[in-house]
Order: C-alpha cells, then structure tokens, then sequence
C-alpha cells in the first residue's frame, strides 16, 4: 500500500503563463477577458502603472483598487461595491498573495447575490457560489504563496479572529502570469517570508495524507530547488535564484490546491488572526518544529502499518536532506538548523509576530478542527500543537 494514491483528480487554472517577460507578452490575452476591468493592487499604484497604461492602450477602461493590507471583509466588501458601481467585466490582480487573494474574493463576489458571510467556511455558512465569478487574472510579485493556481481565498475576520478561506473550484484563476521578473529585487526580509511559506506549501502536501502521484511529482521537484534558491537568494541578489523560487511558489498552489497542507497552515490560518502576523512570516517560524513533531508523530504512532510507516519515514527524510543539502548540513540536523539559519536571517518568531504566551492553548484548540490540519500525515494532539507554538516562540 502506497502512501500517496494512485486514482486522483487535479485542478488548476485554465492557462498558466511562466517565465521572464511573460507579463509583457501576455497583455493581448489580458485585454480581451472584458472592459471596464477592475486592476487590484498593493498600496501603492505606481508600481502598477506600467500595466494600467498598457491596457488603456490595449483600449481597455481600467478601475483600480488598492489593497493596502491583508484582505478582511470590509475591505471585500468595499471592493465588490466599487467594482459593482463601476460595472467591471474582468479582474486582474497584480501582487503579493494578499492582492491576489483580494482580486480572487471580488470576482467571485461582485457576481454573487448572496452576503459574503454565507459562503465563507468555518465562521460562515459555506455555501457554494450562486453565480459564475468573473473572469479573473493573476500575476504574482512575490515568490510566495501559489495562490495564482488555487480556488480559495483567504480572508480575516476580525469578529472571529479568524483567517478563513473563500472556496469554490469556479474561482481558479482564467489565467495565471506567473512571470519572475516581477519578483527580482525584492527586499531580503519579504524574499525570506514568502520564500518559507513557499518551501512550506511543497513540504506539506508532500507529506499530506491527501497526497498523489501528480503531486508527488511536482514536490519532490521543488523542494530542493526551492530550499537551494532561498538560500542562495540570502546571501545575494541572483535572477537564476528567483526563477527557482518562483517556479517553487507556483508549484506549492498547484500542489496544495490538489493534495492539501498539513500543521504549519493550521496552525498559521489561526494565528493570522489572533496576531495579525504575515502569514509567510508565520509559516517560517512554525516549519521546523512541525517537522520535527511530525517525525516523531509516525515513529511513535501505533496506528500505522510498517508499509506506511516506512514510506512517511522516506518521504521525511527527502525532505531532510533536502534542507541539510541547502543549509550546508547533515540529514540529521536539519530542522535545527533550519530553525537557527532562518532566526540569523531575522526571520521573527511567533512572540515577535504577536503570540501572547496565554494565547497558546486556545490557539491549539482552534487549530486542531481547520481545515488544513486534515492534511497532516498524522493527527497532532492539542499538547503536541502547544509545544509547537512554544517552541516556535
């Protein structure tokens, strides 16, 4: 008996464009998805101009919308309102995976008849979309969280203190640009962030209970290659590093749209919430010491069969070894060195991120029932999630 399955469905976008100059290449395609088109981006428009002028050449009218922090409802909410009132036909979105995770949610909504709340999972009523969504586009300017390739968003709630996703398989983008030239020279802390969260999102589903040969494939691919770029790309600028951390980021939403995730992204979905820390931030801190709790999960677990247990016991120590070989160390050290190699790259832990010390437990508990944690190879009892949250601390 396999760990991963053999019978297995994979979804993604209907077109992915990658590779440097592909966002220049590809604004014809862009021009044509429909007029008014709703051009989402960071907080600061500027940097987006050069896309906003070539479609106005293209004769496209163009509505902005800024995203200035990570998206919440109300920010949602203002968006589907404006994009409503300006009659938009398309959406694009030009960023990190907040931007595009805002562009993703206003597409699906601006459509929709029924209030946000009823089709958000967890805090809201999880109802599938009433309405096609818009047509959508996704260029991604952080090597990041692969959400160019997914059918969620996600969104906080602040009455919840909660990080949830918006779903439906209807909202995979029409067509992801996922071009590495938009990623080069950004600054080293974001680089560190988004790239962890990547690494992470190719480790996860590697691991996930939910995993298949597809993205068995895809994984074992990225994993070094991600680990290498990151490394490389902390000690100096290189386009060759970036490439790889992108194509890493793309392959992380392609895998974990199809395989799911495990404890790193539960336990950082709720502490999203309760700190407002970055999420890619946040992974970071967390991945080592899932590692590690995972690894000793299936060495002790009485529930596993040797088969199963053997492959988990491989499937880990690729991932070792793939760390060790990109941090300079053996197999057998690498979740601490990892751990250690990401705190001298000032990467902040989760105190430093907003963790309180008597948030722990009840952030365990929220944890232990999302979504994400259904991926992990094993399930991780409440203790074992505080200790996690300590250590990562």
């Amino acid at each position: 008996m396999s760990f991963s399955s053999s019978s297995f469905q994979f979804m993604t976008a209907s077109v992915i464009h990658f590779g440097r100059g592909k966002a220049e290449q590809t604004l014809s395609e862009i021009s044509k998805l429909g007029s008014p088109l709703l051009l989402v981006h960071g907080r600061d428009g500027k940097r987006v101009q050069w896309l906003s002028d070539a479609l106005i050449g293209l004769g496209v009218d163009v509505v902005g919308f800024s995203v200035p922090r990570e998206p919440d409802i109300t920010l949602i909410e203002e968006g589907v309102a404006h994009a409503r009132a300006t009659r938009v036909r398309a959406v694009v979105s030009i960023g990190g995976g907040a931007v595009i995770d805002a562009g993703k949610a206003l597409a699906a909504l601006v459509p929709a008849s029924r209030p946000i709340m009823d089709h958000l999972e967890v805090v809201g009523k999880g109802l599938p979309l009433d309405h096609e969504p818009l047509p959508f586009v996704a260029l991604p300017t952080t090597a990041g969280t692969g959400a160019e390739v997914t059918k969620n968003a996600v969104l906080t709630v602040p009455d919840a203190a909660r990080k949830v996703s918006l779903r439906d398989p209807r909202m995979l983008p029409n067509m992801a640009i996922v071009d590495p030239a938009l990623t080069d020279n950004l600054p080293r802390a974001i680089t560190l962030a988004s790239g962890l969260d990547a690494v992470t999102q190719v480790i996860e589903p590697y691991l996930s209970r939910k995993a298949n040969m597809l993205t068995d494939l895809i994984c074992r691919d990225a994993i070094p290659k991600g680990m290498n770029a990151l490394a490389r790309l902390m000690e100096a600028e290189d386009k060759a590093a970036r490439d790889g951390l992108a194509w890493t980021s793309l392959c992380g939403g392609l895998a974990l749209a199809n395989a799911g995730l495990g404890a790193v992204h539960g336990l950082a979905g709720v502490l999203g919430g309760v700190t407002g820390g970055a999420h890619g931030a946040l992974c970071g801190a967390l991945l080592p010491y899932v590692l590690r709790s995972n690894e000793e999960a299936v060495l002790s677990s009485e529930d596993l069969n040797e088969q199963m247990r053997a492959s988990l016991n491989e499937r880990i120590g690729f991932v070792k070894s793939c760390i060790g070989g990109a941090l300079g160390c053996s197999a057998d050290q690498a979740f601490d060195q990892l751990a250690s190699w990401s705190r001298v790259n000032a990467l902040p832990g989760l105190g430093e991120l907003g963790l309180e010390a008597a948030q722990i437990p009840s952030v365990a508990e929220a944890s232990a029932v999302s979504s994400s944690m259904k991926g992990n190879p094993l399930p991780l009892p409440r203790e074992t999630l505080e200790t996690i949250l300590q250590a990562a601390s």
